[in-house]
């Protein structure tokens, strides 16, 4: 790992390290969030049965992911919960969490650049896609379906980092606004914390260990909005004690004002 990338950012909450650069489409009132039984029950082949044995293989072979902590969603298998994870991988972060959370059903909530992409962007949907609305009817049409899904007791996972940092082994500081969603449908909340790991005889190949920790619940004796902060501060402490297992960095980050004080 001597000769590791180094990335320098300037803003935590904001910058974006994704690879690809895809023109967001318009997520308004003509949006189709919920569709007939028929494309629903096509979404579910695709998703839980068809593309699972792919997910588990790359998942496997190119991380030899591991996941610990699996046995706090059993007691919860028969209702839905919200799944908030660290965003470090552009492709196995849309399937890491259903992998862990096999055979519940998961969604996931993501930016419109995720089903904007030509001809793919039914297939995108099916695999679970809930992109973001951008006008206050497209926002109904969001909050219908996201109840939806935790009424049929599936799991909807959430990325509140909102930007993929590769690699990263560490939780940037993120917001409490997409904490509102279990505190509205009443729902359990977990978190899991992708960390990297080395392994190999010279211990220069990495793996990933995914924590799951849970269930959080706000404390009701506060408002909704310091119910909000609440949670949020639960899930991010506990994110952060998890991602101090990480024992290798692959893709070092700094912060461009620190730049030239660092010797690499």
């Amino acid at each position: 790992m001597e000769n590791k990338k180094i990335i320098y950012y300037t803003d935590e909450l904001n910058d974006e390290f994704s690879d690809k650069v895809i023109i967001p489409r318009r997520i308004d009132e003509n949006y189709k969030y919920i569709h007939n039984p028929l494309w629903d029950f096509c979404s579910y082949i695709i998703q839980n049965v068809l593309s699972m044995p792919i997910k588990v293989l790359y998942s496997k072979i190119k991380f030899r992911i591991q996941y610990i902590g699996k046995e706090k969603l059993k007691a919860y298998k028969k209702q839905g919960y919200f799944i908030y994870a660290n965003h470090t991988q552009a492709f196995a972060d849309t399937f890491i969490p259903s992998v862990g959370n096999y055979p519940k059903r998961n969604f996931l909530i993501v930016n419109p650049a995720n089903v904007s992409m030509k001809h793919l962007e039914t297939f995108v949907e099916m695999l679970g896609a809930i992109p973001t609305p951008d006008n206050k009817t497209a926002m109904k049409n969001f909050l219908d379906i996201i109840e939806k899904r935790i009424r049929n007791k599936s799991s909807i996972t959430i990325y509140p980092e909102a930007h993929i940092w590769p690699y990263y082994t560490k939780i940037r500081p993120f917001k409490d606004v997409s904490f509102k969603y279990p505190i509205q449908l009443n729902t359990p909340t977990f978190c899991m914390t992708n960390t990297y790991v080395s392994y190999g005889k010279n211990n220069d190949k990495i793996k990933i260990v995914t924590y799951i920790d849970g269930p959080f619940f706000a404390d009701s004796s506060l408002n909704k909005k310091e119910m909000q902060r609440d949670l949020r501060n639960k899930v991010y402490e506990c994110m952060v004690e998890r991602s101090k297992n990480s024992n290798i960095e692959y893709i070092k980050y700094i912060k461009e004002e620190e730049k030239e004080t660092i010797t690499i």
